[in-house]
């Protein structure tokens, strides 16, 4: 049979769009295979998470990181608190204009100063205190100390009271000291009841300090997913699986700025950090090391990001390939799957 060459172009050409095609589809429909590849190539990440929509679009765990173990995820846990603050003060158990002298009189009254008394819990969670840091340089001393407490307490100011941030540990780990004052329990226990049981979060290891409260701020343990389920009650206004579980009013106020980092492009809330990625504003939990919970309201969705702590230095050299991911790779995903 003969076949004229116009016919044989014709055909040929034809095979080719169709292979085209073909071929076309597979990397649309796994491009969220292309984002982990990309995130593969970040050599101490362990894991990524994305959701949008209230839908889990794909989980990834690199380097032998399990997705059931519960890992330290540093100062992410001083959002925790903050959520722990809003329920308390939800209940009525605290009041943010309550102030140290309220919950500290022995101490007070040992060491009278009464502009350290004035301390608001609203100025704690702001990191607005006004008391020397016992992060950072301090850290050390602050955690081998008998009383961290009153290591916290002791400290001189070094800004006035509810101005320049000064981002300290000791200062979150006060507020959850309050929340066991004020509600009789410890700050484990009304975590489980108010919150991580409502979501069905499994809490891994929590330090206390050598006085047996729970350590507010640093060196909580939890799964990846666990963390997802505090980004999406955060996104959702305070709500989980229809069940209310912290104020939307109580949220709203956590992402509000009230203060910004010394040293980085971030603003700060109740605990929790902004700052603007690829046009949209971004809020995040923030840990040590690159343990991340990131919420964007303007495409509904919530990423997780953890990062292998081997390694990690306070030079933070983790943050810029984690927020070029952000933006080269999941916020462009998103958007896409949005439009």
């Amino acid at each position: 049979m003969n076949i004229s060459p116009l016919r044989v172009i014709l055909l040929t050409s034809y095979f080719l769009l169709c292979n085209a095609f073909l071929f076309a589809q597979p990397i649309e429909k796994n491009s969220i295979d292309n984002l982990f590849d990309e995130a593969e190539s970040i050599n101490t990440l362990r894991s990524v998470l994305i959701q949008q929509n209230g839908e889990l679009l794909g989980a990834e765990f690199f380097r032998n990181a399990s997705p059931d173990y519960p890992y330290n995820i540093k100062s992410a846990s001083k959002s925790i608190i903050s959520l722990l603050t809003g329920i308390a003060v939800d209940k009525g158990d605290i009041a943010l204009d309550e102030t140290l002298g309220d919950y500290f009189p022995e101490y007070f009254e040992e060491n009278p100063n009464p502009k350290k008394a004035r301390i608001t819990l609203r100025n704690l969670l702001s990191m607005q205190s006004g008391l020397e840091t016992t992060s950072f340089y301090n850290y050390g001393a602050w955690v081998i100390s008998d009383n961290w407490v009153e290591f916290q307490l002791d400290q001189p100011f070094v800004e006035e009271p509810g101005d320049t941030m000064v981002y300290s540990t000791g200062t979150s780990h006060l507020l959850s000291v309050i929340i066991a004052k004020a509600t009789g329990m410890s700050t484990k226990a009304f975590a489980e009841e108010y919150l991580f049981d409502p979501l069905d979060i499994n809490i891994g290891g929590w330090d206390r300090d050598p006085n047996g409260f729970y350590m507010g701020g640093n060196n909580m343990a939890m799964t990846p997913d666990d963390l997802l389920k505090i980004g999406q009650l955060m996104l959702n206004g305070g709500t989980y699986n229809g069940q209310r579980i912290v104020s939307k009013e109580w949220v709203r106020d956590s992402f509000k700025t009230y203060t910004r980092s010394n040293y980085n492009p971030y603003d700060y809330g109740y605990m929790w950090w902004n700052r603007p990625v690829a046009g949209y504003k971004v809020f995040f939990a923030w840990g040590f090391g690159g343990q991340y919970i990131f919420m964007i309201p303007e495409l509904n969705s919530v990423a997780v990001i953890t990062n292998s702590l081997n390694g990690a230095t306070q030079r933070r050299t983790y943050k810029e390939p984690i927020f070029n991911l952000l933006e080269n790779n999941i916020i462009p995903f998103l958007e896409k799957r949005a439009s």
